[in-house]
């Protein structure tokens, strides 16, 4: 990999290029939610392939869950803000996600698993976000990071502003627990009291995005006009030394930060398989019919 220059604090700060509300779908046995990535809007933000949001609290729209389903060639981050979620795979691995927990499952070569809610009421909601993996690692073996709320780490700072920190690291020192080389990602939740402003350096070549799932971000776009993001919408960043500066709206707001290393490598997908040729995905198929996943 090539050494990661951070944006500093200094110079132009990133502008909004989109702005996206995602698309309402079902997925696995009927799970009602909203695809931001992953659409014919935005198909993919390399390395970023697709990017779930579900939130209810009737059991009719998550209840059925996700049944047994193969992946191979990505990594999936589940990421439960309330409710739990039980996985469990085919290599003997069983586990809950819990209310503020993570899971960055690296699928690699293969993997047979259920995503299914731990709970028969009451309020589930979170995000899955596929991340793609190089051509070299797409073979890998499966690997878990997991983490529960009380291991992911929280940073305050001035005017009402935190941050939980799942993965990369601030400006201001606080590492999340997740570690992944191959694409360097940051994956921040950031709450802001009203009408506070957070600011937070990027790596220079990295793609990056705000989701606002509570109130309003304000920022700017390439005109450098005001554009205000409120709850449910997407914002694709451009690229800036400044790295992402915004204002939280008068009610305030809780987005997630989200930047990743694009791979820069052809994409090939065939459902729950993720590779960089058709041919590839062909085989894919054939070793999960036959058992070989």
């Amino acid at each position: 990999m090539t050494a990661i220059v951070e944006r500093t604090s200094v110079g132009e700060a990133c502008r909004v290029t989109r702005r996206i509300r995602g698309m309402a779908t079902s997925d696995g046995a009927g799970v009602e939610l909203t695809r931001v990535i992953g659409t014919p809007e935005l198909a993919m933000l390399d390395p970023f392939l697709m990017l779930d949001v579900f939130r209810s609290d009737n059991p009719d729209d998550y209840i059925a869950g996700f049944p047994a389903h193969p992946h191979r060639g990505f990594e999936t981050v589940t990421y439960i803000l309330n409710g739990h979620m039980r996985h469990k795979d085919n290599a003997g691995h069983e586990g809950v996600i819990g209310e503020g927990g993570v899971q960055w499952m690296t699928a690699g070569r293969g993997i047979v698993h259920s995503e299914m809610p731990e709970q028969r009421d009451g309020l589930l909601a979170g995000f899955q976000l596929w991340v793609n993996l190089p051509a070299a690692h797409k073979m890998d073996p499966p690997a878990y990071q997991e983490y529960a709320a009380a291991e992911i780490p929280g940073e305050g700072r001035e005017d009402g502003v935190s941050v939980k920190v799942v993965a990369g690291r601030t400006a201001r020192g606080t590492a999340g627990p997740v570690h992944q080389p191959l694409t360097e990602p940051r994956y921040f939740d950031v709450t802001l009291a009203p009408g506070s402003h957070f600011a937070e350096p990027l790596p220079a070549e990295h793609n990056a995005f705000v989701f606002v799932f509570d109130g309003e971000a304000r920022l700017q776009d390439l005109d450098d006009q005001p554009v205000a993001v409120g709850k449910d919408e997407m914002a694709v960043l451009s690229r800036a030394e400044g790295g992402v500066r915004l204002q939280a709206g008068g009610q305030g707001a809780r987005f997630l930060l989200v930047a990743g290393q694009p791979l820069n490598e052809p994409v090939a997908r065939g459902g729950p398989f993720v590779m960089n040729t058709q041919a590839e995905v062909r085989q894919a198929f054939s070793d999960y019919q036959s058992g070989n996943f």
